[in-house]
């Protein structure tokens, strides 16, 4: 078999010889990628349960904010710690602004 027969049957099996180098290629890009897939999930589920944690916050501070601007709850503070008391009738002065 002449050189130009062995280049013409090599340039005749090509396809075949690149589908035999992809497989392996292919295999290894899939094996990267199974790879970077659990990496990604398990940085969802890392920021999943932060997610909770400062959902469970924000629901507490809701609810202390709640408590704590309940008008009761106001009064009371004004009266005992800070010595304040309701006006009096006689004690209130209306300011008219005319423009």
């Amino acid at each position: 078999m002449s050189f130009k027969e062995k280049v013409k049957e090599i340039r005749k099996n090509m396809p075949l010889y690149a589908l035999a180098l992809a497989i392996p290629l292919l295999l290894c890009f899939d094996s990267f990628q199974s790879h970077r897939y659990s990496d990604l999930q398990k940085e969802v589920k890392k920021l999943e349960s932060v997610e909770s944690a400062l959902i469970e916050n924000n629901k507490n501070l809701v609810a202390e904010i709640s408590l704590l601007s309940s008008a009761e709850r106001i009064e009371s503070f004004a009266i005992n710690e800070l010595g304040m008391r309701k006006a009096g009738s006689d004690e209130i002065v209306r300011v008219e602004v005319k423009k």
